[in-house]
């Protein structure tokens, strides 16, 4: 009788995993283009960490712009609108949908999705929409077949409807935008674009979906499952049932039942982290590189950072964004981003791009206790400021007056 011992790797070589999985190791393949970013850069990219997170805060840059500065260097950022717009000719390689929360995602996961989109015409808001304005409901969809693409503000005036009071989170839907969205969810309509303000423009999904995407097959929900934890395993390397299941916000019921089927069939391995006490999964498409040369700035909605657990028990960082906490009750600045040197998180800092004045302005900047030497993350992180700023057409890079952190002092010497 033969057994089978269980692979066990260290930490460091499960972060290197980690880290080379989403694209960014910059060694090899994953080096930086040496010269302009095209739409076939983008598109590996897409292919490799499967969902681009879509935030409306600006301070910096919009949240599913940053992941590819982070992977690519400094690229034209019209790329991105390009992909989620497409034509005839070019069909489009990025949809709208709600995936992990609001994200753009390929049209073929689009359509992994669509299980949960016919679930919420049954249950929660959506239905609720239906249930309460049916008349407006068949009515919005009709102006939307005779039209096309409409955003909300044009919806709401076309119908006359007023905004609603502001009593949660700032929003004031007109009814002609609970339906807009209640469709969204149920996959009834899609984003065909978004406007210069990033308001959503819907139209029906059958003309905004591709016609490849449109020919696949409906899976059943069990098999769709399975798919969309693949492709969280795949853009993670390694990780827990837990994480899968945060990337396409899947119950952990579901992302464990399709772990399972990944194991059997050979695309996931269980293996063994050192200081990792829960079940962990290698994807079989992973690497562990002996090095890896990865420095980039991290958005709060990077898909490395998504699932704070993982972030703790990986790179043993403590990370909440600022945007959503008290002013007051901040401990490192609104909108901070992770700063990844080699396979650890060195440090991290709160940025805001000035446009008025072409600034890149640094609010705060820490370094993480076990990093490297304050100067070398500092020297690091001004050079990844430096792109940064290029990149956002800034010209120069100032710390705040005010400034807090630890790394402050020795980042004013080097910027």
């Amino acid at each position: 009788m033969t057994t089978t011992s269980t692979r066990i790797l260290s930490l460091p070589q499960a972060r290197r995993v980690a880290i080379h999985a989403q694209g960014l190791a910059r060694t090899g393949r994953q080096a930086r283009p040496p010269g302009t970013v095209t739409m076939g850069h983008l598109q590996r990219m897409i292919d490799r960490v499967g969902l681009l997170q879509i935030d409306s805060v600006n301070v910096l840059a919009r949240a599913h712009l940053l992941p590819a500065f982070a992977r690519l260097g400094p690229y034209d950022s019209a790329l991105i609108d390009r992909a989620s717009r497409g034509t005839a000719a070019r069909p489009r390689r990025l949809m709208e949908s709600w995936a992990h929360v609001a994200a753009y995602v390929p049209p073929e996961t689009f359509q992994l999705l669509r299980y949960r989109m016919a679930r919420s015409r049954h249950a929660g808001f959506p239905a609720k929409v239906r249930r309460t304005h049916p008349e407006t409901y068949d009515h919005v969809l009709e102006v939307v077949d005779e039209r096309g693409p409409i955003t909300a503000g044009q919806m709401h005036e076309l119908l006359g409807h007023e905004r609603g009071p502001k009593d949660h989170w700032g929003w004031n839907w007109s009814v002609a935008k609970q339906v807009l969205e209640a469709c969204f969810f149920t996959g009834e309509l899609a984003v065909a674009h978004r406007t210069s303000q990033f308001e959503r423009a819907y139209d029906l999904t059958e003309r905004v979906l591709p016609l490849a995407a449109r020919a696949l097959p409906e899976l059943d929900p069990a098999d769709a499952q399975l798919e969309l934890t693949d492709i969280a395993a795949r853009a993670h390397g390694i990780g827990t049932v837990r994480c899968f299941a945060d990337y396409f916000r899947m119950s952990i019921g579901e992302a464990k039942a399709a772990v399972t089927r990944l194991v059997a069939q050979g695309r996931l391995q269980q293996v063994t982290v050192q200081g990792w006490d829960r079940p962990v999964y290698l994807h079989a498409e992973a690497t562990v590189p002996r090095r890896t040369q990865a420095r980039a700035l991290l958005a709060p909605f990077d898909p490395l950072v998504f699932e704070r657990r993982r972030l703790l028990e990986l790179f043993g960082t403590h990370y909440r964004i600022g945007i959503y906490t008290p002013a007051e009750q901040r401990t490192d600045g609104y909108y901070v981003l992770p700063f990844l040197l080699g396979d650890e998180i060195a440090g991290r800092t709160d940025l805001k791009a000035d446009r008025a004045r072409g600034t890149l302005e640094v609010r705060t900047a820490f370094r993480e206790s076990e990093g490297p030497p304050p100067s070398v993350v500092a020297s690091e992180m001004a050079q990844e400021l430096r792109e940064c700023a290029r990149w956002l057409g800034l010209s120069r890079i100032e710390i705040a007056d005010g400034a807090r952190g630890d790394l402050v002092g020795a980042l004013r010497q080097v910027v």
